[in-house]
């Protein structure tokens, strides 16, 4: 079976992930894998998010978290863009159980070879945005649409990674 992908130095921010070969627009390409924390658990281990710029933490549903801080995949190396070519997805489990709910990333328009793998982490923060905490989770991707930052209003319904 040929690699699809590629996790290798991004010239976005760290490691990121690459197509290998082309991949069509609405392919889920990898599941987003890592040990499963309550949210609890991840607010002692890690804090509330905000203080470090960097995570490997996804929210999952409103009990769980996938920490790919452990046993995590290349999908953690997929770097946050204001332009994605890739959306993160939510697939809740036909049995109701939140414990085998999932993360998966697929494309939102073709990929070439050779070409990064992003998505929009969606990052929602529950403390005050302040210029420290902006220039702290600032974004990278040197999109022409970038925000300047990872974070988002809290308006909007908690999602993505932390």
């Amino acid at each position: 079976m040929t690699r699809r992908l590629i996790a290798r130095r991004s010239p976005i921010h760290g490691n990121g992930v690459f197509a290998a070969s082309a991949i069509a627009r609405g392919e889920e390409i990898i599941q987003y894998k890592g040990r499963l924390l309550t949210h609890a658990e991840a607010d002692e281990r890690y804090g509330d998010g905000g203080e470090t710029g960097h995570t490997f933490l996804f929210t999952l549903n409103d009990s769980y978290i996938i920490d790919a801080n452990q046993g995590g995949n290349s999908a953690r190396w997929i770097n946050h863009s204001c332009a994605p070519n890739c959306r993160a997805l939510v697939e809740e489990s036909a049995s109701g159980d939140p414990r085998r709910d999932k993360v998966v990333i697929e494309t939102i328009r073709a990929i070439k070879p050779g070409e990064e793998l992003t998505y929009d982490y969606g990052i929602v923060l529950e403390v005050p945005h302040t210029a420290r905490l902006k220039k702290l989770w600032r974004c990278l991707c040197g999109s022409p649409r970038c925000t300047g930052t990872l974070l988002k209003p809290k308006s909007k319904p908690k999602s993505g990674r932390l």
